[in-house]
C-alpha cells in the first residue's frame, strides 16, 4: 500500500479496519459504506484522499478515457464513477501500470475493471463492482475530474479519505474525518479489550456487556459511561 505519510489523518485511517470505520460512521449517522464495492484481491488494503473521475456514455464526438492519470497526485485513491454500469470496463492493465509506478494508493470503481492478474501481481489495490474483459474504449468517455461522484450509493467529494480492506470500501467526508477517526479508534480499542477478556476466560455475554459491544455503533453511545 502506497501511503502519504505526511497526511496525519490518512495515516490514522490506514491503521483502522473498514469494519471499525463503518461502526464509527453509523455512530455519527453518516452514510459512508460503499455498497457492493469489493477488492479484486482479498489481500488488498489502501488509504488515501480521493481524486474523483466521472465517466459518461460516448458522445457524437468521442472523448478520452484515462489520460488524466499523469495529473493525479501520488498517494491518491482514484475514484471512478461509471454510474454502476457493468457492460464495459473502465480500467485495465495500462492504467494499473501507470498508477502503480506513479505511487497511487489505489483505485475504486463504481463499475467494472479488467486485467485483474496485473493488479494482483503488482499488489496495486483495485476495488470495483465486478470484473469483465469488455473494453470501455469507444463506449465511454471522461466527463469531469474532481467533482462529486457516487460510489456504491455513497457521494464522494475530492479530498475525502477513502479506505479499503478485504471487507470493502468506506469514505470519510473531509468535514467529519476527525470525529470519524476518533470514534473508530475508540471502537477498535474497546473490541481489542473485549477479545482479550474472552481469551482470559470471560464468557461472551459478560464480555459484551462489560465493553458495551452492542452499543458501540449506536448514535446514543456515551464514551464516558461506566
Amino acid at each position: 500500500m502506497t501511503l502519504d505519510s505526511t497526511d496525519a489523518n490518512v495515516v490514522r485511517a490506514s491503521k483502522l479496519d473498514c469494519a471499525a470505520l463503518s461502526d464509527a460512521l453509523d455512530r455519527l449517522s453518516i452514510a459512508g459504506q460503499c455498497y457492493k464495492i469489493r477488492p479484486c484481491d482479498p489481500g488488498f488494503r489502501m488509504a488515501g484522499r480521493a481524486f474523483t473521475v466521472l465517466y459518461e456514455a460516448i458522445q457524437r464526438t468521442p472523448g478520452t478515457v484515462g489520460e488524466f492519470i499523469d495529473d493525479v497526485p501520488a498517494g491518491s485513491v482514484i475514484v471512478i464513477d461509471n454510474q454502476g454500469k457493468d457492460d464495459v470496463g473502465t480500467w485495465g492493465n495500462i492504467l494499473t501500470e501507470a498508477a502503480h509506478r506513479r505511487g497511487m494508493a489505489g483505485t475504486v470503481i463504481d463499475g467494472n475493471n479488467r486485467d485483474v492478474a496485473l493488479c494482483r501481481s503488482l499488489g496495486y489495490p483495485i476495488y470495483s463492482r465486478n470484473t469483465w474483459m469488455r473494453t470501455g474504449k469507444g463506449r465511454i468517455q471522461l466527463k469531469a475530474l474532481q467533482v462529486p461522484v457516487v460510489i456504491g450509493d455513497v457521494t464522494v467529494h475530492p479530498g475525502d479519505i477513502v479506505v479499503g480492506d478485504p471487507d470493502g470500501v468506506v469514505v470519510l467526508p473531509r468535514a467529519q474525518e476527525d470525529a470519524i477517526l476518533a470514534a473508530a479508534e475508540e471502537i477498535t480499542t474497546n473490541e481489542e479489550q473485549l477479545r482479550e477478556a474472552i481469551r482470559q476466560g470471560m464468557r461472551m455475554d459478560q464480555a459484551r456487556v462489560a465493553f458495551h459491544y452492542h452499543e458501540l455503533q449506536s448514535p446514543d453511545y456515551k464514551a464516558d459511561r461506566t
